[in-house]
């Protein structure tokens, strides 16, 4: 049996005081020019990932999560879940699982894969969702993680931003060497770590554009200071 009674308590955020309506909030943000840019890599991160993971069910917690996150993924059945309470008449459409990261509903060693999109800094127990995901995945399954690197530039703007309680400067971003602590603990092998987003956090189309370069010149020169990271980790 794949999934398992859920438990009713609330899901909390770190910073962010938008409740119910974090989630809207966090894909408001993805519309924005700096949002789609981010958008962009990430793709680009998880299809060269996915494409390599096997098996029978993958789960996608977080935002964004639309189909087009998973479409490199070779998992038949992929599960798609909405964190937001208040769904918009646009979502309706849409399939998704509705439920808490904190006590996720399956029964355990049940996923092969999952995919944690940014749920772990705006989780008030990141402690929690990591353990629902090792008892959830099958042992050699994997979890995928995207999150902000707080030793970036991103890091310094959430310093400036975050006290506004605005997504996603609001979160508590997690640095890839105190996650991949944890990951540890709970008994899982690190496979593969990306950084991406080396150009400032702005909102200016045009200067975004402008400085691309940056890219290419911080994967070589100061790898460890991109905006955002994935990591891959099988568990043991």
């Amino acid at each position: 049996m794949l999934f398992r009674r859920r438990s009713d308590q609330p899901v909390m955020f770190h910073r962010c005081e938008h409740g119910d309506r974090l989630w809207h909030d966090l894909a408001q943000w993805y519309a924005t020019d700096l949002g789609q840019l981010t958008r962009e890599q990430e793709q680009q991160q998880l299809d060269t990932e996915l494409v390599n993971l096997f098996g029978y069910h993958l789960l996608h917690l977080g935002s964004p999560a639309d189909a087009t996150m998973l479409r490199a993924s070779r998992v038949n059945h992929r599960m798609r879940t909405r964190l937001d309470a208040d769904s918009r008449a646009a979502d309706r459409d849409e399939r998704g699982l509705c439920l808490q990261p904190t006590a996720l509903p399956f029964t355990p060693d049940s996923l092969d894969v999952v995919v944690l999109a940014h749920i772990l800094e705006f989780s008030s127990d990141p402690h929690t969702v990591l353990r629902e995901v090792e008892r959830s995945l099958i042992p050699e399954g994997h979890v995928v993680i995207l999150g902000f690197n707080p030793v970036s530039l991103w890091g310094l703007a959430r310093l400036f931003r975050g006290w506004k309680r605005r997504v996603p400067w609001c979160g508590h971003f997690l640095t890839p060497t105190r996650l991949k602590d944890w990951l540890a603990l709970l008994g899982f092998e690190i496979v593969r770590q990306r950084r991406y987003c080396y150009r400032p956090p702005w909102q200016h189309p045009r200067l975004l554009q402008r400085l691309a370069f940056l890219e290419r010149l911080g994967r070589r020169l100061w790898p460890i200071f991109g905006g955002g990271y994935l990591l891959v980790a099988r568990k043991r």
